[in-house]
């Protein structure tokens, strides 16, 4: 039964395309599914408290800008060498190609062996990625879907950090490395030289990130800001220390919302994967820079957009660092009331492992994680790439780009044809713009669809029926079959409290009658009236898919006004959706989370290679031959309305070509050449080891047991851009 509904459903979803595409170009597109439309203008989510009202916590807003910009590119903030640029330096995103293979996905519990690489070849930390070692699945015919597989590997390629170790202490000046105790990590060596540990998971730009809900593949970067965490209002031990107005400090919990970023960014400088030494606080580093001044390493623009006024640089004559300091930039970016009190004691000290300098944390490093995670925040929010070709052209009446070149506009019609749109929507091309797109919908609703065929953008959570069951996703989340869900369970994840990640998972709950399994505000505030479709029918017969009166249904609680789905406010009762849950084998409330990943941007898309979740792609026409074919894999949370075979796309060579077109035009050129705002200090970047996968040649300065660093040399770039544009990410690659 349930195999049959599925083959009706993919029929049904292949003749409406197959009818689509056998029109004419005009026929095709008019009036089909959600229209791209500019970033121009598009309103960016506000954070209310944070720069407004009657107490901001940053007074002074480019200083903020100045201090995030300074922390996101320099090299002293990891404890080894590492920026948070280092993995982002490339139109936001990583091009590196030598050590950066990481076995298997995030939390797995699979094997840690390595692959074999695509010609056959032992492939292992320290190696250089080729040409022929992608893609990382492969079928004798990539456009079939019943193509016989030749090659798969479940190695990731991601992005090269930290060489890890304990932590122990920091240097208040110059000295760039933590005092940790480091030695060959027993993944990531060769022969008995540890190499750099790599990420288990593809590194995405940061470019319009600002506009996502969530951050990390996972969404693990909540929506909220507790001022110390990633977890948002999860995090019951989160705060920020607050000097009050009779001089005492006390903690304080911090909720600000649409602060995504934020949560994102206090993350990898303490991860002792991307960042850090293993226990290093972010009390540890505000401790490293509050009286270092800023990029002290690193060359700096004397035309840089933001940090030019305070270079030391003049025309002609590049200087290193910035004539201020960490904690001067705190002062002026920052409140007082969190950074005043010079007192020591109250706020902890570094643990008794520390070598030297155990002293008591002041309010200034207590509250570093809050400095740097709201300033970062406000230096990529201003990484806006909203004037690319397709933002620049004219529209006609149907809210078409007319200036594109003719393949381009095709290229358009086939992206809404076959429902990438459905995915990769909005301004921003992608659904995890929950915010930006729920303003919108009210105001240019052509954006997201029309009365036949539209797309709820105004909740977090979305009811999506065509997988042989109620299941339910997470708006800016989907499963597509790169990989087996085993290899990397993505949304379906946990937080260190035990609670899923998933907004979704906590739905069901919060119908099920558990309201303590809501841990994100937002899941409460879900109007059922808002889903995508109804999850209840209003009749008495018993229902496959669906809860009727024959389950027991009740209306929902909320007001009804503007409703997305109007006959959509009858939901199960608790003792319905109780019962549902604790079948073993239902089909009504099914969770789409596991093998789920954030819904990437496809702005700049040619530049910010490799491609997917794993970094499995790298180039586009890999990618389109995964769609065209249907993905890779059947996993449960693979939603076959929207990943199925293409066979226009596999007969039709021009119309790849238009769709490729189409995708291009979306490239701002200020990022191709990196002109402000997406100009940079000076970077230099870790880029494999001396040596081979097979052996090392040289001993890192600070450990003997550690591989010698080679690496990439990022010049310093000022406001008017660099002459030579950005490649995508194959041409780096081996031949």
């Amino acid at each position: 039964m349930l195999n049959n509904i599925k083959k009706i459903i993919i029929t049904i979803a292949k003749v409406v395309c197959l009818t689509i595409f056998t029109g004419s170009a005009l026929q095709a597109h008019v009036g089909f599914g959600p229209l791209p439309t500019s970033l121009k203008d598009a309103p960016v989510p506000e954070v209310p408290g944070l720069l407004d009202g009657h107490d901001p916590i940053i007074i002074n807003k480019e200083k903020a800008i100045e201090l995030g910009k300074a922390l996101f590119w320099d090299i002293n903030v990891g404890s080894d060498g590492v920026a948070c640029a280092t993995c982002h330096f490339h139109a936001g995103a990583d091009r590196r190609t030598k050590n950066q293979i990481a076995p298997i996905g995030r939390n797995s519990n699979l094997s840690t062996e390595f692959s074999l690489g695509g010609d056959g070849t032992p492939r292992g930390p320290n190696s250089d990625l080729k040409r022929s070692d992608f893609p990382f699945f492969k079928t004798d015919n990539p456009l079939n879907p019943l193509g016989n597989i030749i090659y798969n590997s479940d190695d990731v390629v991601s992005s090269a950090g930290s060489f890890g170790g304990t932590f122990h202490d920091v240097e208040w000046f110059h000295e760039e490395n933590d005092n940790c105790d480091r030695s060959a990590d027993p993944v990531f060596h060769v022969g008995a030289k540890g190499t750099r540990r790599v990420e288990p998971r593809n590194t995405p730009t940061v470019i319009n990130s600002v506009f996502n809900f969530r951050n990390f593949w996972d969404g693990r970067g909540n929506n909220i800001f507790n001022g110390s965490s990633p977890w948002g209002d999860r995090d019951p031990e989160a705060g920020v220390w607050v000097k009050n107005a009779d001089g005492t400090v006390t903690k304080e919990r911090l909720s600000l919302p649409n602060s995504s970023l934020a949560s994102q960014s206090v993350a990898p400088p303490v991860d002792n994967v991307e960042m850090s030494c293993n226990d290093r606080t972010f009390s540890d580093l505000g401790r490293k820079l509050l009286y270092r001044k800023p990029l002290e390493h690193q060359n700096v623009h004397w035309n840089d957009s933001v940090l030019g006024d305070l270079a030391n640089s003049t025309e002609g004559n590049l200087q290193q660092g910035l004539d201020t300091y960490y904690f001067r930039l705190i002062m002026e970016a920052f409140s007082p009331k969190y950074w005043s009190n010079f007192s020591r004691g109250q706020y902890g000290a570094p643990p008794p492992s520390s070598a030297t300098n155990r002293l008591p944390y002041m309010q200034a490093e207590a509250n570093f994680a809050m400095f740097f995670a709201l300033a970062t925040q406000m230096y990529q929010s201003t990484l806006i790439s909203d004037d690319s070709p397709f933002d620049q052209s004219a529209r006609n009446s149907d809210g078409d780009a007319i200036d594109l070149s003719e393949s381009a506009q095709r290229g358009m019609d086939i992206f809404r044809d076959a429902h990438c749109a459905l995915c990769h929507i909005g301004p921003n091309f992608t659904s995890s713009a929950v915010v930006t797109n729920s303003i919108l919908q009210k105001i240019n609703p052509e954006a997201f669809g029309n009365v036949t065929f539209h797309i709820s953008t105004t909740n977090v959570v979305t009811h999506t029926p065509l997988n042989a069951g109620m299941m339910f996703q997470d708006t800016g989340f989907s499963g597509t079959g790169v990989t087996p869900a085993e290899n990397d369970p993505g949304l379906g994840g946990t937080d260190p409290f035990g609670n899923p990640l998933s907004f979704a998972d906590q739905y069901m709950q919060l119908l099920a009658g558990n309201e303590a399994g809501v841990v994100d505000p937002y899941v409460a505030d879900v109007r059922p009236c808002d889903l995508d479709t109804p999850i209840a029918l209003d009749r008495d017969e018993p229902h496959a898919l669906l809860f009727t009166h024959a389950d027991g249904l009740q209306s929902q609680q909320q007001d009804t006004v503007d409703c997305f789905t109007p006959a959509g406010t009858l939901i199960p009762t608790v003792d319905a959706a109780l019962a549902e849950l604790e079948k073993p084998e239902r089909r009504r409330f099914l969770s789409a989370a596991t093998g789920s990943y954030k819904i990437p941007s496809l702005r700049n898309i040619e530049l910010t290679g490799p491609y997917m979740h794993n970094g499995s792609m790298a180039t586009l026409d890999e990618v389109l031959e995964f769609y065209i074919r249907g993905g890779n894999f059947e996993t449960d949370a693979k939603d076959f309305g929207k990943v199925f075979s293409l066979p226009e796309l596999r007969f039709l060579p021009q119309q790849r070509v238009d769709l490729l077109n189409f995708l291009k035009s979306l490239t701002d050129e200020r990022v191709r050449f990196e002109k402000a705002p997406f100009d940079h200090p000076e970077l230099i970047i870790p880029h494999g080891h001396t040596g081979d996968n097979v052996s090392i040649n040289d001993a890192h300065f600070i450990s003997n047991s550690l591989a010698a660093d080679e690496f990439l040399m990022i010049p310093a770039v000022g406001a008017e851009g660099r002459t030579e544009p950005l490649q995508a990410f194959d041409t780096y690659l081996q031949e």
